[in-house]
């Protein structure tokens, strides 16, 4: 058409669009595109294998909505497998699918939300092994502390090693001491970082029912002078704004590491300086509304609390000490004495009257045992018979 208006030739407008003359003819002759001179087909090219057992799957998807189309396929199979073969699923899908268009139930909706300059934070945990980012040669499973701020996205992410309240206490922290303000609210999703685990079976562990805040949390909003928040239970997309934030960072990461032409650091310093610098340059390019966000929030104005979690343990008469969920040997003078344990995201430090005694790496998972021989090997010598049933044997011979 843009060549007829030229020179209205239509054997050279037909040869410099790649068409048959004849064809061409055809078009100029109608005056519109070939898109607007198709026909909707309204002919089936082949019998529906549905027709007779329609009725029987539209009262099932009335009565069940959640029946999923391969679901009812399966069904009408063992009823009829002479007559529905597996080539038919994707017909029967698209009569499901359009059917649920049409008459089924309504469907609940994301409901877009319009952010306020400073008022919230949102935090959560994301995963890094896609990285495949190595320390001293070594691959580093680790993840990532991601703060956002919803009405700017600007962006902060702090390395840890496990979604504990010390990591988000240091994400958190890094964050804020990163922007000098704070804003009224931090949100996060039910990670037990932040509320109390309910156990299967306990009362009050029903669908839907949101868990209550831990007390080291509670203590560092109150700190901070922030107001805690989560999302509903089971509502991710109330935290949308930092999950869709994880994968533009990691993106961001990804490229950054191309560049840098490989992915090894010397240390988890080395690392977290990477990911600052990645970081920063990101929040660079946010705009007017970084500024709208800081001028909304108030000043940053306590000092940073360390990075650590205290608690007071006894240690029992297996010269052992049980540090969440799980067991670690410490010298056999210390039994029945109180220590003073801090956790923190990579490791453990346990005092007795203000000294260090030990300090070791920190297990991950739950039920996990780390016993060292030099804490009970004076024992094993005096009662060697004791050995083959001693119940952290096999952790022993492990080491």
């Amino acid at each position: 058409m843009m060549e007829m208006t030229k020179h209205g030739e239509i054997g050279l407008a037909a040869l410099k669009a790649g068409m048959d003359r004849k064809t061409g003819r055809k078009y100029v002759a109608a005056g519109r595109l070939p898109s607007e001179l198709g026909k909707a087909r309204d002919w089936r090219t082949r019998p529906d294998p549905f027709v007779t057992a329609w009725a029987e799957v539209e009262v099932r998807l009335r009565d069940t909505p959640g029946l999923e189309a391969k679901t009812l396929f399966e069904m009408l199979r063992e009823q009829d497998p002479a007559r529905f073969q597996d080539g038919q699923l994707r017909t029967l899908q698209r009569r499901v699918r359009r059917w649920r268009a049409a008459q089924g139930p309504e469907q609940e909706i994301m409901l877009a939300q319009r952010h306020r300059p400073g008022e919230a934070a949102q935090t959560d945990f994301t995963r890094t092994a896609e990285l495949a980012v190595t320390i001293g040669g070594q691959v580093f499973m680790h993840l990532l502390c991601v703060l956002v701020l919803p009405y700017s996205n600007w962006q902060w992410a702090t390395v840890c090693l496990s979604e504990s309240m010390a990591a988000l206490r240091a994400g958190v922290q890094g964050a804020l001491f990163q922007l000098g303000r704070v804003p009224q609210y931090h949100q996060t999703d039910n990670s037990t970082a932040a509320t109390h685990r309910i156990p299967d079976g306990q009362v009050g562990h029903v669908e839907g029912v949101k868990r209550s805040f831990n007390a080291d949390y509670v203590r560092l909003m109150a700190h901070l002078g922030m107001t805690p928040r989560t999302t509903a239970v089971g509502a991710k997309e109330q935290n949308g704004d930092v999950e869709a934030s994880n994968g533009a960072l990691k993106r961001r990461l990804e490229q950054a590491l191309l560049l840098r032409g490989h992915r090894d650091f010397e240390s988890v310093a080395t690392w977290q300086a990477f990911v600052d610098q990645v970081a920063r340059k990101a929040n660079a390019g946010r705009g007017t509304r970084v500024g709208e966000d800081l001028a909304a929030m108030r000043e940053l104005a306590v000092a940073k609390l360390p990075e650590y979690v205290e608690e007071d343990v006894r240690v029992s008469d297996w010269s052992t000490v049980r540090i969440k969920h799980c067991a670690y040997s410490v010298p056999s003078r210390l039994m029945g004495e109180w220590t003073r344990v801090r956790i923190f995201d990579d490791r453990i430090e346990i005092y007795f009257a203000d000294e260090l005694q030990l300090m070791c790496e920190r297990l991950r998972g739950r039920n996990l045992k780390r016993i060292d021989y030099r804490h009970v090997i004076w024992s094993l010598i005096r009662k060697p018979g004791a050995f083959a049933r001693y119940v952290f044997r096999e952790v022993l011979m492990a080491a």
